[in-house]
This record gives structure tokens, C-alpha cells and sequence, in this order.
């Protein structure tokens, strides 16, 4: 279902994708974060998203004029993860809240991995 903001001069419908690219986008721009992350149904093997693909290790649900937002994230070794959350949680609540209108119920962060950065 899409995100639906009506006025007096009509609708505008909001996609889940592109709820996701803004959340996407906003937690890249947090330190600590290497990335999103995908895990292969058919090995268990988590794969590193970046760039482009970071949408596809984020999971939205719209109900009415509410969003819930599941982040599946691979988190800087050194770093302490709750913190890192915590910075990902403000960020991605602030830009969809922002961008789009629609109320943010609910943000979860799923550590995939933990990666060294070089």
C-alpha cells in the first residue's frame, strides 16, 4: 500500500521504494554504518549493499498515514553499536518525516554483520 497525503486540490500517493531510497540515503550519511545489508535466502550468506541497491536491505510498511521502517544494516567494527542505532534511528525519522509527510510509528535496526573497515 502507498502513502496517501490528500489535500483540497487532490492526492498524492507515496510508493514504499521510495520511502525506502530516503531512508536508505539518511542512514548512509551516518558514521559507523557500512552499509545496508541482504541476506541470501538460499546460502544464509549476508551480502553488503551499497550505493544504488542500499534500498533492498530496507523492509517499509505504510498503513494509512503512518510508516514503519525496518533497516537491515552492517554496523563499523570499533564502533559501539547502540550509538550507531541510536544515530540512524534520529536521521532516517527526520528525513522521511520531513520529505514526505507521513508519521514514522516505528524504525528497527537489524545488525547483519560487523566489518572491518581498511
Amino acid at each position: 500500500m502507498a502513502g496517501i497525503l490528500a489535500n483540497e486540490k487532490g492526492n498524492v500517493y507515496i510508493d514504499k521504494e521510495v520511502v525506502a531510497k530516503i531512508a536508505s540515503q539518511a542512514a548512509m550519511e551516518c558514521y559507523g554504518l557500512v552499509g545496508m545489508a541482504s541476506k541470501n535466502k538460499s546460502t544464509g550468506i549476508v551480502e553488503l549493499l551499497q550505493g544504488p541497491n542500499g534500498s533492498k536491505g530496507i523492509q517499509v510498511e505504510i498503513a494509512e498515514e503512518t510508516v514503519s521502517i525496518e533497516l537491515f544494516v552492517v554496523i563499523q567494527y570499533g564502533t559501539k553499536i547502540s550509538v550507531v542505532a541510536d544515530n540512524i534511528i534520529d536521521r532516517v525519522k527526520y528525513y522521511v518525516e520531513n520529505q514526505t509527510g507521513l508519521k514514522v510509528s516505528k524504525i528497527d535496526i537489524n545488525v547483519q554483520g560487523v566489518r572491518v573497515q581498511k
